[in-house]
């Protein structure tokens, strides 16, 4: 799911190219990608972008008649700036917003359709969607500090993977960005915010703002380039996501990985967990006892 760097990303790319420009027509192929009846979208067509927001994970067209439209990409949605008048053949091209200089089509990879798309009458109307996360930035800068970060992840007690993704607590942060976060301040994703201690705390903090600093200003600056075309959450100079086997650019060690439904966690055993290894859900429960508590127990199965 694009996160907030590639949200980010995606509206400095799309404010050179639609903000003050006409919405000459909107087409939808798929009829499960909107999800609501009033406004009709053809009182958005005609109109001019106001304003890029967003919203969590969603980006939002404010127009100038005060409607506002709001863009959820999902797992799979993205998005694509094409010539004027894109042709939508192929079942994976749900939408084209046509505009005087080219239109954004809008796909979705794989058969299930979870991208959405709202029109909300105003402002207001389009909190009702918004999950209320602690935003990270404020213009451009890392907004809260310490003690507002700390408060948001303490509200309930979860481990700092659920707590980091959970779009109640924190906007804009998902599976791929919280595993780089958590290896960069060397905590478990499974340690409980309840048991964090000051050190840990600030540890995570700096983490977090270094990290998504970094991302936002990297895919930003390839964004400036040629439209973001290839959003994705496995990137080559990551540090632990999606590099399940390769080696720890800290330490050498083999990265690790924990398995539930379709997501998956990554994580440094070497320097985030003291060296255990944690268990996978469905293999840990095949094992049994056999399961490898620490690397060299690992290596030794593999060996078996």
């Amino acid at each position: 799911m694009p996160e907030l760097p590639d949200i980010t990303a995606y509206l400095n790319a799309l404010e050179s190219r639609i903000l003050g420009q006409p919405l000459t027509q909107l087409r939808i192929a798929s009829p499960f990608l909107l999800r609501t009846v009033q406004p009709r979208i053809e009182e958005v067509e005609s109109h001019t972008i106001r304003a890029l927001h967003r919203i969590g994970k969603r980006i939002v067209f404010e127009f100038d008649n005060g409607i506002w439209l709001v863009l959820h990409l999902m797992i799979a949605g993205r998005l694509h700036w094409r010539p004027l008048g894109a042709k939508l053949g192929g079942r994976n091209n749900l939408a084209a917003f046509d505009f005087p200089n080219g239109s954004l089509v809008l796909t979705e990879a794989g058969s299930k359709r979870r991208a959405s798309l709202h029109l909300f009458a105003n402002q207001a109307a389009a909190q009702e969607i918004d999950p209320g996360g602690l935003e990270l930035f404020q213009r451009d800068t890392f907004s809260p500090n310490l003690e507002d970060f700390r408060t948001a992840l303490t509200t309930e007690n979860r481990t700092l993977k659920r707590a980091l993704t959970d779009p109640r607590i924190l906007s804009g942060i998902g599976n791929a960005y919280s595993d780089e976060i958590l290896h960069a301040a060397q905590l478990s994703p499974i340690l409980q915010t309840a048991k964090l201690t000051p050190d840990q705390w600030q540890r995570l903090y700096n983490a977090t703002r270094s990290t998504m600093q970094l991302w936002i200003a990297r895919l930003n600056a390839e964004g400036a380039e040629a439209f973001p075309e290839k959003v994705t959450a496995f990137r080559k100079d990551m540090a632990v996501h999606g590099r399940f086997g390769q080696p720890c650019p800290t330490c050498g060690q083999p990265i690790q990985r924990i398995r539930y439904a379709d997501n998956e966690t990554n994580y440094c055993a070497q320097c985030q967990t003291d060296g255990k290894v944690l268990a996978d859900r469905s293999l840990s429960r095949l094992l049994g006892k056999d399961w490898p508590r620490t690397l060299d127990e690992l290596e030794a199965l593999k060996k078996r």
